[in-house]
């Protein structure tokens, strides 16, 4: 199998802390651990304000990275990070929360916007925005008054069954991400 020289930077969004380790805010981290546990990833390591972790999947070199400069400042160690491997922006893929997305439910697109997103804003602002956006549904508290507290809330008990589910299901087929288009890498997300 040929090896593949460019590789993938999979970011995940989230605050650094055991404080916010739950927070509806932090499902990116979340499903970085999980891919790291079912890709046999090796430990996360300090490296560009950041924890990374350097594997391959199938024939391609992959960093998994979590920013740990809070979420409105993510783009500085995703940036630096893009630079010392040389990944091309169309390489990169972040995993963030969606409040418009109901819970449980992905949706990958090629660039776009930040939605009101200050982790989206700050990649925006740092690398450009032509960069894969993984969204992954947390749902809406109902009124903006209240989204603040919800995305950094936890998730509660009854979240669990579908939170656990989806992050196996995509720490399982993330290397298909790297070979079909992501609509059928979501089809598999869905099965």
């Amino acid at each position: 199998m040929a090896v593949d020289s460019t590789p993938y930077l999979i970011v995940g969004l989230g605050n650094p802390g055991s404080q916010y380790s739950l927070n509806r805010h932090n499902i990116g981290f979340m499903a970085l651990d999980v891919i790291a546990d079912i890709q046999n990833f090796p430990s996360f390591k300090s490296k560009f304000f950041a924890h990374i972790s350097e594997g391959r999947l199938n024939q391609h070199k992959v960093i998994l990275l979590k920013p740990q400069t809070y979420m409105n400042l993510s783009g500085k160690s995703v940036a630096e990070a893009s630079k010392f491997y040389k990944i091309p922006i169309d390489n990169i893929y972040v995993f963030h929360d969606d409040l418009d997305l109901q819970p449980g439910r992905v949706k990958i697109k090629l660039g776009g916007g930040a939605g009101g997103h200050n982790g989206l804003r700050s990649l925006d602002q740092c690398i450009g925005q032509n960069y894969w956006r993984v969204r992954l549904g947390i749902g809406h508290p109902g009124f903006k008054d209240a989204v603040h507290d919800y995305v950094l809330g936890n998730f509660h008990k009854d979240d669990e069954e579908w939170l656990t589910t989806l992050l196996a299901k995509i720490g399982k087929t993330l290397p298909d991400l790297f070979k079909d288009a992501p609509p059928d890498w979501l089809n598999k997300i869905y099965q």
